[in-house]
């Protein structure tokens, strides 16, 4: 028998070493789901001998062809006698082990949509029928091919973006993971409900993470880099998942449509950052991924949030054979369960996730008795379920660094740490909930996060005992500890990074950020200054100490710093809002207009920019359109008391005393210090002859004006 066997495949079974016949299967892949609509009754053996063409080609056909066909990940193809018949013995051994398809969590624990997984009847005939001699059988009972779409699986894109340029990967050496920076050409923000990932060359994509990066550092990496993509590490504060959506490809795995209600948004001038975790084959090949965007133009009614469970600070000893990592988190809302995601690498062992009631019953969320890195999926559940407030939801991982683990790729092993190459480990379970009110969202959104940045904190704190002199890491963990409101712990870090690098501009630039917000304003100012001195394209820093400047009475020099950072970024929303306030401050109304409504068409959801816009047109008579911009900025932002304030001025304008009255105390009760609210509030009971009331909001005025 002359097998060709792709190196990259190979890999994929180094845990089945033992079974000498499996290293020419090597591929039987991902197996996905035909679109053949032949009404045959798979895997229910006949009585006698069983033959190919009446009771296994439809076992096949339906399992397997899928990838084994040409041009899809399976290095040869499955769609005849003769295809199948020279490698009978491998299929059975493979079908047995339940090793294909590949489909890891056990049956019982979740039940899951789209099961890649053979009955029982079905892998027993498949064994019946090599025992009796692999029969062909008459080519009458043979079925039809099924009929495969090619192309894009779910329709024709509204988008295509493709790498920029091919990447080649080397011949030899271990696993590659890069990152390549795909600007997506918008004219104004769009709602995606579908996403398809082709990734051109799929027998070296081991997986592929899909990201969005809202800012310009993902291009700006990838010029530092002399080859296509770059290397190096984006932070969670750089590229994210959208709105409760992780985004991954798989070999086999199926692109859906979400509900047209769980669109998620994509913002004008964002990249999409693959994350391709590739393996070489023995001879160099090319690679150029393009990914497919389905809109619609209905905005999320439902938002969805991804809650990972598991450790930042793995650390194995080598030989130790059953580390456990445990994690949980109790519930703070109701919510639906839509999806589960384990991950780990070679190490990994076991897998369990399960949930303990308020009531004390206990639920398996997933169980995978033989984690298999090269498998890793997403599973979404066949149906959705609900968990009340107050549930626990764990995991439990074990993890084997022992001689004994086949797929140790270390022998002997070595110590191994939390990391994202899969020379390290990693120990997270991913849930995909909804909030089963909507108004949980926030609540859901803002406990997990303190959860979230303890456990980042823990691990970033870990490798700093490795790496102290790792300037970025400090940074990034007073970053996490000021968004948990420790300031304290957060000076400390960041005085820690520029002590390290003096020019480090990032460092500069959140000391800024936190003198500000201790109404440290000149140091603030000290600070900005300091990060654009060391970086003058840091836009960031540019804006805020424009904002100062502006606040201290300095147009001109805050109007030529909003100048420049629309120079190095000209869709940078915040400096163009910024931008059309020192214009309207000037007197040039129609090109702040022209400022706000440009940044209103990068950012529909900035409510400053609504509010501003409003404040325009408010000035010019237009109190009708006004009145629309107020409160489509009260709308993303119930609390902003200025959007009330001058809401409440445009009601009163157009005579609706009583509907101006009620915004107006809706301004004095977000900020009880707005003074200019409160005498509007006056002004609004004077005039409805409530005296006594009107004259207590004026000496509230004239008290927190002063």
């Amino acid at each position: 028998m002359n097998v060709s066997v792709d190196r990259c495949m190979v890999r994929a079974l180094d845990g089945w070493r033992r079974i000498p016949a499996l290293t020419l299967v090597c591929a039987v892949t991902v197996l996905v789901a035909c679109n053949d609509t032949t009404a045959v009754e798979v895997g229910t053996p006949s009585q006698g001998h069983l033959t190919f063409n009446r009771d296994i080609a439809p076992i096949i056909f339906e399992n397997c062809a899928g990838c084994h066909r040409p041009g899809e990940a399976g290095p040869f193809s499955l769609l005849s006698y003769a295809d199948v018949s020279r490698r009978t013995q491998q299929i059975v051994a493979v079908t047995q082990s339940r090793f294909m398809p590949p489909w890891l969590p056990e049956p019982g624990d979740g039940d899951f949509a789209d099961e890649r997984r053979l009955n029982d009847s079905q892998v027993t005939a498949i064994q019946q029928w090599a025992q009796q001699g692999a029969i062909e059988g008459d080519p009458a009972d043979l079925p039809l091919l099924p009929t495969w779409t090619e192309g894009w699986q779910i329709g024709e894109p509204d988008l295509v973006v493709q790498m920029p340029e091919p990447y080649t990967l080397a011949a030899e050496g271990l696993d590659v993971f890069r990152n390549f920076s795909i600007p997506i050409p918008l004219e104004a923000t769009r709602y995606v409900r579908g996403l398809e990932f082709r990734p051109g060359n799929p027998k070296i994509v081991h997986h592929a993470s899909i990201l969005i990066d809202k800012t310009d550092r993902s291009r700006e990496r990838e010029k530092e880099d002399p080859e296509p993509g770059f290397t190096s590490r984006m932070l969670l504060d750089e590229i994210f998942s959208p709105d409760g959506h992780w985004l991954s490809w798989t070999p086999g795995k199926q692109p859906v449509l979400e509900p047209e209600d769980m669109s998620w948004r994509l913002e004008k001038g964002s990249s999409l950052v693959l994350e391709l975790h590739m393996l070489p084959t023995g001879k160099p090949e090319s690679i150029q991924a393009s990914v497919g965007l389905f809109f619609t133009s209905r905005p999320p009614k439902k938002i969805p949030v991804n809650l990972r469970l598991g450790s930042q600070t793995i650390d194995i000893p080598p030989g130790k054979k059953d580390y456990i990592v445990k994690d949980s988190y109790v519930l703070p809302a109701d919510v639906e369960v839509l999806k589960v995601y384990p991950h780990a690498h070679y190490l990994g062992k076991e897998m369990k996730g399960y949930v303990e009631l308020p009531d004390g019953t206990k639920k398996s969320l997933i169980y995978i008795k033989e984690w298999d890195f090269n498998w890793q999926d997403e599973y979404r559940y066949a149906e959705p379920f609900f968990l009340p407030k107050g549930a626990s939801v764990s995991m439990e991982f074990t993890y084997d660094n022992s001689n004994g683990n086949v797929r140790n790729p270390n022998h002997p092993p070595r110590r191994v740490v939390q990391g994202w190459l899969s020379s390290n480990e990693m120990g997270d379970l991913w849930l995909q909930v909804l909030p089963r009110q909507q108004q949980d969202l926030a609540t859901l959104r803002r406990d997990f996060r303190r959860k979230e940045l303890v456990d980042l904190i823990a691990g970033y704190e870990k490798k700093l005992q490795q790496t102290p002199g790792d300037y970025e890491k400090h940074n990034l963990i007073g970053n996490y500890y000021l968004e948990l409101g420790q300031d304290a712990k957060a000076r400390t870090c960041f005085e820690r990074a520029v002590s390290i690098e003096p020019n480090y501009a990032d460092g500069h630039y959140n000391l800024g950020v936190l003198f500000e917000s201790e109404g440290l304003l000149a140091r603030a100012v000290q600070r900005y200054r300091r990060a654009v001195q060391s970086q003058p394209g840091h836009v960031q820093a540019r804006n805020n100490l424009g904002n100062l400047l502006l606040s201290q009475g300095k147009r001109e020099e805050a109007l030529q710093h909003y100048r420049r950072v629309l120079q190095e970024n000209p869709d940078f929303a915040e400096a163009l809002n910024n931008m059309g306030n020192v214009l309207q401050i000037n007197g040039q109304t129609h090109e702040a207009m022209n400022h706000y409504r440009r940044a209103l068409k990068i950012k529909p959801d900035y409510p400053e920019a609504h509010n501003n816009l409003g404040n325009v047109l408010s000035s010019q008579g237009r109190f009708d359109s006004a009145v629309q911009h107020y409160r489509q900025a009260l709308r993303l932002n119930p609390e902003f008391a200025e959007a009330h304030n001058n809401l409440g001025s445009v009601l009163g304008n157009q005579g609706k005393l009583t509907e101006a009255l009620q915004s107006f105390r809706r301004a004095v009760e977000e900020d009880p210090d707005y003074a200019e609210a409160h005498r509007n509030l006056g002004i609004a009971l004077q005039a409805l002859g409530r005296l006594e009331e009107a004259k207590r909001h004026f000496r509230l005025a004239e008290s927190a004006g002063r």
